[in-house]
């Protein structure tokens, strides 16, 4: 399968770096999605119109397989795919627009969701729609569980599910709806009649956007939002009126399932963050090496050098970590497979959690990094870079904030022990590690003294303190899951590697020291040359 992956990965990627860029620009600024609210006589017919050119990205995408064959064979292979695969081709997508992206990451979790927890009438009527590669009507898919009043407060959601039939009827609202009108079905969150209060009360369901007619299924759009960046994506206020749904598995576990999801979209939102990253780090390459500045080009500054380096390093240890937990990921996931231990699940959650809140908050970094390379013209609306920055701040919002990911990381951590088996998990990928690489660990091993400090110190605090420091522990985690997935890079990749697993630790663990070792100026050909050996005559430094 390697072989033919590579190959279709290289082909999307030239659509990705030609025909797809060009649609991702002009949707942003001339073709936005739009809410036809009425005809011309006056009914309400809510629908969203999208521009030609976003219509045939969405269907030349999903011809790739990027969510079929995560659940059903390729032909050429006689074999399923896995999320390794996908998620590659979502790195690819994002680093062009990831309002191209968000849609694929809804119809990846509502496939999921059917594939594992509909029964099997429910599967066949719409489960081919959902993994289309286009033998048939492709249906996409859409998540829909904010609320007005809830927010992150899921518990708090009021829309009503009523019984009628062998179906059910749906009344309410959704606040934040995104790829409504554009997407085939919808699961959504919705609270049988005598169900109690709080997540606990909440089912699943699977609601068509259309009837068997062709007319809205007691569906009204109220308005698109506008947002400030992922344009791409309608996203709106829908109203349920009595709306045909069906329910998905138990009743009693809708919650449960739709957080199973959340942990897909979150991997999701991390390969679009580290796909903004690249995209910027780029940009900014590119710009530095054509610009001239008081009589040499921009890459010749040292500064720009530091600059440069520290986001191309940055950029390959947090693909590289995020990669090694999709590895897993796709272990916990493909429940056919599963030879998973409870450790690996909870470890699963937590590295998900540390990866979605590091990556969401660099892209928002990178953008801005590569709009100062750019100077004056990276504000200015011709180039890519306003376009990156307006889409990376939705990251940090999207699949929880900083604030909600902390949570998660301390409630993992006080119900599962998940820094027990946190610890352990860098301890086993640290043991080995060959004589030239461990010299460059002394900072890790500092940090998880620290890490244990901290957690001995917030778990003896009331509840609420402890809250009070979990973003900070998530962050350290963080820091050290890089940290020690960077050395484990080196060890495969050679000295440019270690030279990369070297000044990301410095950043992280020296950021305010002085600098002298100066990598980023001593082999900065090295570092922008990920492709190439080192030469001969190069000999990396050991201090």
């Amino acid at each position: 399968m390697q072989e033919w992956a590579y190959n279709q990965l290289n082909e999307l990627g030239k659509k990705c770096g030609t025909e797809f860029d060009e649609r991702a620009r002009h949707t942003d600024r001339e073709g936005q999605p739009k809410l036809i609210k009425y005809d011309r006589f006056g009914n309400d017919i809510s629908q969203v119109w999208l521009n030609e050119g976003y219509k045939k990205t969405v269907e030349e995408t999903y011809k790739t397989g990027i969510v079929g064959y995560i659940h059903k064979e390729i032909p050429e292979l006689n074999q399923k795919g896995n999320y390794v695969y996908s998620y590659a081709q979502g790195y690819l997508l994002s680093q062009t627009e990831p309002g191209f992206y968000c849609p694929v990451t809804l119809t990846m979790a509502t496939a999921y969701l059917l594939d594992h927890y509909a029964d099997q009438k429910l599967k066949d009527k719409f489960l081919p729609h959902v993994l289309s590669t286009g033998e048939t009507e492709l249906y996409e898919g859409a998540t829909f569980l904010t609320e007005r009043q809830g927010g992150s407060d899921v518990g708090a959601n009021e829309t009503i599910a009523v019984k009628d039939g062998d179906h059910f009827r749906l009344t309410g609202e959704k606040y934040f709806a995104s790829n409504a009108g554009a997407c085939g079905v919808a699961t959504v969150l919705a609270r049988m009649e005598g169900a109690p209060k709080g997540t606990k009360g909440l089912s699943l369901f699977l609601v068509p956007w259309k009837k068997d007619d062709g007319s809205l299924n007691n569906i009204k759009v109220r308005r698109l939002k506008d947002k400030l960046g992922v344009r791409a994506v309608p996203s709106a206020e829908v109203e349920f009126e009595g709306s045909k749904a069906y329910l998905i598995g138990d009743a009693s576990k809708g919650f449960y399932y739709m957080m199973e999801a959340l942990n897909l979209s979150r991997v999701c939102n991390a390969i679009a963050s580290v796909g903004i990253m690249r995209r910027a780090y780029i940009e900014a390459k590119k710009y530095a090496e054509q610009r001239e500045a008081f009589g040499k080009n921009l890459i010749e500054y040292p500064m720009i050098q530091e600059n440069l380096v520290n986001l191309t390093s940055r950029q390959e240890v947090q693909l590289g970590a995020l990669f090694r937990l999709i590895s897993l990921f796709d272990r916990v996931m493909q429940k056919e497979n599963n030879r998973v231990s409870e450790e690996e699940k909870v470890l699963h959650r937590l590295l998900i959690a540390l990866m979605k809140l590091r990556t969401a908050e660099e892209a928002v970094t990178f953008s801005h990094e590569a709009i100062e390379m750019h100077g004056g013209n990276g504000y200015i609306e011709d180039f890519v870079t306003p376009r990156l920055l307006r889409d990376a701040q939705v990251l940090t919002v999207w699949e929880g904030t900083a604030n909600i990911l902390g949570l998660e990381v301390l409630k993992l951590t006080n119900r599962y022990k998940a820094d027990q088996i946190f610890v352990t998990y860098l301890r086993k990928l640290m043991t080995g590690l060959p004589d030239h690489i461990t010299p460059y660990t002394d900072d890790i091993e500092s940090g998880l003294e620290h890490l244990h400090e901290t957690l001995t110190h917030v778990q003896r605090l009331e509840p609420d303190h402890q809250t009070y420091h979990s973003k900070r522990i998530a962050n350290l985690m963080a820091d050290l899951y890089l940290s020690v997935s960077a050395m484990k890079e080196a060890e495969m990749g050679g000295e440019r590697k270690l030279l990369v697993a070297r000044q990301f630790c410095n950043q992280i663990w020296r950021k305010n020291q002085l600098d002298r070792e100066s990598l980023p100026i001593e082999y900065f050909d090295v570092f922008m040359n990920p492709s190439s050996e080192l030469m001969p005559d190069v000999t990396i430094k050991k201090t």
